[in-house]
């Protein structure tokens, strides 16, 4: 059993590991010959396992799923048990609870037309798809750490950074690509004019970032601060291309990192840190 080998491979599929080709037909194909005893011993054992789990489990394993070899579709993308799944959003919303609220409350503004542009699309009607993904990276940190499923005051925060940063990036970007609407409803730039959005997306990652140095670690505020480097980057990559086809997938996997992926890489980054954290200026 120790040449044996288990590994799990694409389609959750359990096979034997390939055997190389023998020292006298090195790499050439050919028909298989006589298998030999440890062979036979490995594909008893195979379907020994098989048989194990499928009488033991009824329910959930059949013959067919270990024999599933097609790569479109993964044998483990349904249950055959029926179960469940848990709404992610409904998992992490209770500690989201008055999301816009606060964010609304972190925009200290007495003029009331920057106040009114800076609020608009902190509205309720988002999808809060990062805080919530914040939230629950920091659940999962937190039971992992201290066996709390607590979120902490500075991961929150975190959470309401993330879609400040990330809402004053749409903000420019609408005006960028002159967009004329988004969510439903007209943009920033079509109502109160393109400088005017500008600025107003400016406030908004101003505020985040007093709502950032609040938190008081340095680690955190280097890596969220990264963020804004990449927006920025990814703008400008945007703006361009490759004109060979390998370049250009990479251009755009470099592009996309930067304008998407890195908000909330580094932001899952940032509560991951939140538990371990010794106190202000420390990390």
């Amino acid at each position: 059993m120790a040449s044996c080998r288990w590994p799990w491979r694409r389609c959750c599929s359990w096979r034997p590991a390939a055997r190389s080709p023998g020292p006298a037909s090195p790499g050439r194909a050919g028909p298989p010959g006589p298998p030999s005893a440890a062979d036979a011993g490995a594909q008893m054992s195979y379907f020994n396992l098989v048989k194990s789990l499928t009488s033991a489990f009824p329910n959930r394993y059949s013959m067919s799923r270990f024999h599933h070899t097609t790569s479109a579709v993964c044998c483990c993308s349904k249950t055959q048990s029926g179960e469940k799944y848990t709404d992610p959003f409904k998992l992490g919303w209770r500690d989201l609870n008055g999301l816009y609220e606060d964010i609304r409350k972190e925009l200290l503004i007495s003029t009331t037309e920057l106040k009114e542009m800076s609020e608009y699309y902190f509205d309720g009607k988002g999808k809060a798809f990062r805080p919530i993904i914040v939230v629950l990276m920091a659940r999962a940190c937190n039971i992992h750490h201290s066996n709390s499923r607590d979120v902490q005051a500075s991961q929150r925060s975190i959470a309401l950074i993330a879609e400040m940063i990330h809402t004053a990036s749409l903000v420019h970007d609408d005006v960028i690509d002159d967009a004329s609407s988004r969510r439903g409803k007209h943009t920033v730039n079509k109502i109160w004019g393109e400088k005017k959005a500008v600025l107003a997306g400016d406030l908004i990652l101003s505020a985040a970032s007093m709502a950032l140095a609040r938190i008081g670690n340095t680690t955190v505020i280097s890596i969220l601060t990264q963020v804004i480097e990449d927006l920025v980057r990814g703008e400008f990559l945007q703006l361009g291309s490759k004109e060979n086809e390998n370049e250009r997938f990479a251009h755009y996997l470099e592009k996309t990192f930067k304008k998407t992926a890195s908000l909330i890489a580094n932001s899952c980054k940032a509560v991951c840190l939140c538990p371990r954290m010794p106190g202000p200026g420390g990390a």
